[in-house]
C-alpha cells in the first residue's frame, strides 16, 4: 500500500521548539486536509486529551521567529492566533479527535516519522560517544608520545662539561 503521505514531506514539518519535537497546528491541519481552524477548534472541545507535554501554544516571540524564518504572513490574510505546536504524543492524539480514517492514515505515518527519527538520533549519539572515547584515547597518546619526544631531545642535547676554575680550590 503507498503512503498517504511521503515521509520526506513529513520530516520537513517537523521543528525543533523548545527541546521538543513538534509540529505545528497549521502544517497538520494541512496533512489531514482540514482546516487549521476546525483543527483547534476540535483541539480546545477535546483539551483534556492535550495534557501539558502533549502541545505548546507558542511565545509571540517564538511566532516571530517563525515568520523571519520561514516567511510567513504577518498581518492581513494571516493568523489572528498563536499557533499551536503538537509534540508525537499530541500528534497521535489528534487522530483520535478528528476521528476519520485519513486522521487515522496521517497519524499512523507521522508516528513512523518520528519513530525514524529517533533511531537516527540514537545512532548520532552512539557514534558521538565512540569519537569521544576515541579522543580520549588520542589525548593520553598525544601526551605519552609527547613525553616521549621530550625524552628524545634531552638525549640529543650534548651534555655539558662542568668548567674546571684554574688554580688552587679548597675544599
Amino acid at each position: 500500500m503507498r503512503a498517504l503521505v511521503p515521509q520526506e514531506i513529513i520530516e520537513k514539518k517537523i521543528l525543533m521548539i523548545r527541546g521538543h519535537k513538534v509540529m505545528l497546528d497549521s502544517d497538520l491541519a494541512e496533512l489531514y486536509g482540514v482546516e487549521t481552524k476546525y483543527l483547534t477548534r476540535q483541539v480546545r472541545r477535546n483539551i483534556v486529551r492535550f495534557p501539558e507535554g502533549f502541545m505548546l501554544l507558542l511565545t509571540r516571540q517564538e511566532v516571530r521567529y517563525l515568520r523571519c524564518h520561514f516567511g510567513t504572513s504577518k498581518g492581513r490574510g494571516g493568523r489572528r492566533y498563536r499557533p499551536y505546536a503538537f509534540t508525537e504524543q499530541g500528534v497521535a492524539m489528534l487522530s483520535a479527535v478528528l476521528n476519520s480514517e485519513k486522521a487515522i492514515q496521517v497519524s499512523i505515518a507521522i508516528m513512523k516519522v518520528f519513530v525514524r527519527l529517533r533511531e537516527i538520533l540514537s545512532n548520532h549519539k552512539e557514534l558521538a560517544y565512540k569519537l569521544e572515547e576515541l579522543e580520549r584515547r588520542i589525548e593520553k597518546h598525544d601526551e605519552d608520545i609527547q613525553s616521549i619526544f621530550e625524552a628524545i631531545r634531552q638525549l640529543m642535547v650534548p651534555p655539558v662539561k662542568p668548567k674546571r676554575h684554574i688554580g688552587f680550590h679548597a675544599d
